[in-house]
């Protein structure tokens, strides 16, 4: 078990071979405009029009907290939009981070990567905007990606 590799650089341009899954954190509102989104959105459309299309027909969908979205954006490359915030804004409720979220879809995201035989690629999600701890996070990446045998990259952005 090699555990969580930690690099510098770009979460969006990974640079090993074979199926990469790219995972971010999205919130459960519908908004898409800041953080490592826009890294996303200058790269690819396909994530963003994908997640408001899915928040759009939330009605209809599994949208919410804990599900996961898989967008093909290349051959080789998949982007995951876990839905691990409740709202964008910090307030009395405390960070809108949700854990138990990122969890869930975590578990989502490790389902899809083995069946894809993808390796996982991603910033400290959950820790920028939401505003959660990376203590809290990085256990749950252990236990539902590196235990199950994936190959998983945390990108420092640099800068």
């Amino acid at each position: 078990m090699s555990g969580i590799m930690y690099v510098r650089g770009d979460a969006t341009a990974p640079s090993v071979k074979g199926v990469k899954l790219i995972a971010h954190v999205c919130n459960d509102i519908g908004g898409w405009g800041k953080g490592f989104v826009l890294a996303l959105s200058r790269r690819w459309p396909e994530p963003e029009k994908a997640y408001r299309a899915w928040h759009r027909d939330r009605a209809h969908n599994d949208f919410g907290l804990g599900a996961a979205q898989f967008v093909q954006v290349e051959r080789y490359v998949w982007v995951a939009n876990l839905i691990g915030q409740r709202g964008i804004r910090t307030g009395s409720k405390g960070v809108p981070v949700r854990y138990e979220a990122i969890d869930a879809a975590l578990e989502r995201l490790a389902d899809r990567a083995v069946a894809l035989d993808a390796s996982v690629h991603m910033p400290r999600i959950g820790c920028g905007l939401a505003g959660g701890a990376w203590s809290r996070v990085e256990p749950l990446i252990t236990r539902r990606l590196v235990q199950r045998g994936l190959a998983v990259t945390v990108y420092d952005h640099e800068g």
